[in-house]
């Protein structure tokens, strides 16, 4: 299998291109974006993976975060993938909120009626992706690392936990620390899954901590003015999570930072910088 082309341009000496293909996991058509730096050219390059957050698609990092630059100078390729399957017939919340169907896919994969047969996000990102960044692209896949936003960074945080050894380097953005534990979690997770709560622990970073997965290290910034910290985020949790286990947590707490992706752009060079230094190793 391989990627359809929809968009390429030349950006710091590499390139940024949008893909398209087919996946046999959400039975849809799916579009991620791909920045190839220049050292690619030569060998292949370690990988970083941007999961985004609620109502995004693979767009809005590849625009708004002026993460390019960085990776150009530093070799890394950037996958930042699409949020939920999409497309006719694909199920969406039928009220329209923003927090559940389209965008909000929520980096699990759906067993209740009607999300089961497209909203399998997990299995897209933690393998059918995979294999085909492997395939198509010069991709060192044994150097990989992984950072989201949000919604993106509670993907993030539970796929690395969730694969042990595959991601050498591991960080978020504002991430939704416990998604059993706020509004965001509770309702996605009780459509998606449905209504025993056992069953979530899978999907909730602060449970896999506690019952036994481990990552090397966490780098997570979160800005204090963030009108989602208390009810939504609560890194406070993660924070306690980490301490228990021995997990070197880095939480830095930016101030008068928001939600946005201003907070990104801010930021983005630090995490790359980050995820390079432990990817070179």
């Amino acid at each position: 299998m391989s990627f359809e082309v929809v968009s390429q341009a030349r950006c710091f000496g590499g390139t940024q291109f949008v893909y398209r293909h087919a996946s046999r996991e959400t039975g849809t058509p799916m579009r991620v974006a791909v920045y190839v730096p220049p050292q690619a050219k030569d060998a292949k390059v370690p990988v970083v993976w941007f999961l985004s957050g609620l109502t995004c698609t693979e767009e809005n990092f590849t625009v708004k975060a002026g993460a390019q630059r960085v990776a150009s100078e530093l070799g890394l390729i950037l996958i930042a993938p699409d949020t939920s399957p999409r497309g006719e017939g694909v199920p969406d919340d039928p009220e329209g909120a923003y927090d559940l169907g389209l965008g909000a896919g929520f980096y699990v994969d759906a067993t209740q009626e009607p999300w089961a047969k497209n909203y399998r996000m997990r299995s897209y990102i933690e393998h059918e992706l995979p294999e085909l960044i492997a395939e198509n692209l010069p991709a060192d896949m044994s150097r990989q690392g992984i950072t989201g936003h949000s919604m993106g960074g509670h993907g993030a945080l539970t796929i690395a936990l969730r694969n042990p050894g595959r991601f050498k380097a591991v960080s978020a953005f504002a991430p939704i620390a416990s998604p059993m534990n706020c509004p965001w979690g509770e309702k996605a997770l009780s459509n998606y899954i449905g209504p025993d709560r056992s069953a979530w622990s899978e999907y909730d970073a602060c449970a896999l901590i506690e019952s036994g997965a481990r990552v090397p290290g966490l780098l997570v910034d979160q800005g204090t003015a963030d009108g989602f910290l208390e009810t939504q985020l609560k890194p406070q949790l993660l924070q306690a999570s980490c301490a228990q286990a021995g997990i070197p947590l880095n939480l830095r707490m930016q101030d008068g930072y928001d939600h946005s992706y201003f907070f990104i752009a801010t930021f983005i060079e630090d995490h790359l910088r980050w995820h390079a230094e432990r990817l070179s190793r």
